[in-house]
């Protein structure tokens, strides 16, 4: 049995895009990867409506937090995935060379709750199919 795969969610503020990506990916691709996030500028609050909606679907986990990025820098990982604009500009360079590419979603913060659902939809749409092709497909 392999180690599991570890990737990166990597966003602004780490309090909802990334959060939900972290957690969708270890609930459905937890067999091969394991998912952290943290933000480049973390605003240490996990956004209410997204943990309200990640507790909704079961997919919640009290460890989820917001975490600035130089708390895993040091951490070994496989890809790491900017969910934002800003992220992706701002994505500083991890001491191991890592593949990192770029899934954007936009901001639900401040939106109306449904806009948080459609946001975990896309991510679940989006985000897991390249996570899964990177990290859990042999060869």
């Amino acid at each position: 049995m392999q180690p599991k795969k570890r990737v990166l969610v990597l966003c602004t503020g780490n309090s909802c895009r990334s959060i939900m990506a972290e957690a969708l990916i270890n609930a459905r691709l937890g067999d091969c990867v394991e998912a952290e996030s943290s933000g480049v500028a973390a605003s240490g609050q996990v956004n209410p409506e997204a943990k309200a909606l990640l507790q909704h679907e079961g997919l919640w986990r009290d460890d989820y937090h917001s975490k600035t990025i130089d708390t895993v820098l040091d951490h070994p990982f496989d890809l790491v995935i900017t969910v934002c604009d800003n992220a992706k500009e701002t994505c500083p360079m991890f001491p191991k060379a890592v593949k990192t590419i770029h899934v954007g979603f936009e901001d639900p913060s401040g939106k109306a709750p449904e806009e948080y659902e459609k946001t975990l939809r896309l991510i679940e749409k989006e985000l897991l199919p390249v996570v899964e092709k990177e990290l859990c497909s042999e060869g």
